[in-house]
């Protein structure tokens, strides 16, 4: 670890550093495709998730890399997305185009990370922001996804709970 620790490649703290990285990677994926402003926010997150990195990877230090005015910023950049979306009233099918797409293999690998990390946090210190930024960011990178969708003028496909 950071604090020269050594610890098994199999346990949960390497394994939620491990899950950070690949989220990381996927939004790096997802950037590829990404432009202007929601790129510069992608990439603005890919640091947020270094920052979240480096914390783990040192237990019991208190670095203050990832704060409270990165996931106030997360909320402001969600809400202001949000706005331009119609209400759902039914759960979505992703996909849409290749972009979207990938903002939702982005989401779904964060709510994987976001799993570990509090199963992380039953045994060992997590600090509750990366928690909860974890969980806002899935959020975002759901709208982006439905952004993508209405910008280019891709219906959404409701989920027919039916068949």
């Amino acid at each position: 670890l950071g604090n020269g620790e050594r610890v098994s490649k199999d346990s949960k703290r390497v394994h939620a550093m491990g899950s950070i990285d690949k989220l990381n990677s996927y939004i790096g994926w997802t950037c590829t495709k990404a432009i202007g402003s929601i790129k510069k926010d992608l990439e603005s997150i890919q640091q947020d998730l270094f920052n979240m990195g480096g914390e783990i990877a040192i237990p019991d230090v208190e670095m203050n890399l990832l704060n409270n005015k990165r996931l106030e910023w997360l909320d402001n950049i969600t809400s202001m997305y949000n706005q331009k979306l119609p209400p759902l009233d039914e759960f979505i099918l992703p996909g849409g185009n290749e972009f979207s797409s990938m903002l939702h293999i982005s989401r779904t690998e964060c709510r994987e990370t976001e799993r570990i990390i509090i199963g992380l946090g039953k045994e060992e210190y997590v600090s509750d922001l990366h928690k909860k930024y974890l969980n806002r960011l899935s959020d975002f990178l759901f709208i982006l996804a439905r952004i993508e969708k209405l910008e280019k003028k891709i219906d959404e496909i409701s989920w027919d709970y039916k068949k």
